[in-house]
């Protein structure tokens, strides 16, 4: 299995400290953002490549970052160089699918999010599930919720709709930025995005994916800090106690 790690976005409302440093290698209690996330994942054993997707601006650190672990990590640079010229995260999957030829199961990840709970969890639930599967939680406030990815589901946790950022959110059911995709479906890619998918936000391709096969809704078991401004960057530096 891949784990494609999402690490091309600008971070702008982080100014000054990501004007020129990546935010998914900024430091919380001692650690990197992406080595919280990496050396979790890596407990099960289960991933044997980790593709982190940069832009060109930053994409030197994240080499230099690579060149020190002790996993495979291999960095993709997309080649934009700007905040407005951002391929979006959906097209930054396919580039990545396509540039290292990928053809496997995969993990895609945010990598600029802390969680308290182990990602291992959610890689068995969907093993369990042999299917495409992503997480949600619930979220009760409504202004939040115009902002997310909201899905609906049935009893078994398949996934009946979702949608990006709607003005009227069906549920309450939020989705933050992990995703399992099986090898078949992360085959679809390119196919998710001739037919329309937005390509910003990574859960566009999930929305239309739902609609091809059955894909599963893990409820997330902790918390996830998203790290969007100075002030959450602070808070968090004082609140995470690393994953239970």
């Amino acid at each position: 299995m891949k784990c494609l790690i999402l690490a091309a976005g600008y971070a702008t409302r982080l100014y000054p400290l990501t004007e020129n440093f990546p935010k998914p290698l900024l430091e919380v209690k001692g650690k990197t953002i992406l080595d919280w996330l990496i050396d979790d994942i890596d407990t099960l054993v289960a991933v044997d490549e980790y593709v982190v997707i940069s832009n060109h601006k930053f994409a030197h650190h994240f080499d230099k970052w690579a060149a020190e672990k002790t996993q495979k990590v291999t960095v993709v640079d997309d080649g934009t160089s700007t905040n407005e010229t951002r391929l979006g995260a959906v097209k930054d999957i396919r580039y990545a699918i396509d540039k290292l030829g990928l053809d496997d199961d995969m993990l895609v990840i945010a990598g600029d999010n802390l969680l308290d709970f182990s990602l291992t969890e959610f890689i068995k639930y969907a093993k369990a599930k042999n299917s495409s599967c992503i997480m949600r939680y619930y979220e009760a406030n409504e202004q939040k919720l115009l902002k997310c990815g909201v899905v609906t589901i049935d009893e078994n946790d398949k996934i009946l709709e979702m949608t990006e950022k709607s003005p009227t959110p069906a549920t309450h059911w939020c989705t933050p930025p992990f995703y399992f995709y099986t090898k078949e479906d992360a085959k679809l890619v390119q196919a998710g995005i001739d037919a329309g998918c937005g390509v910003d936000a990574p859960g566009s391709y999930i929305a239309w994916l739902c609609k091809q096969t059955d894909v599963y809704a893990m409820e997330m078991p902790g918390k996830r800090y998203d790290i969007g401004n100075l002030e959450s960057y602070e808070k968090v530096q004082k609140e995470y106690n690393g994953i239970c």
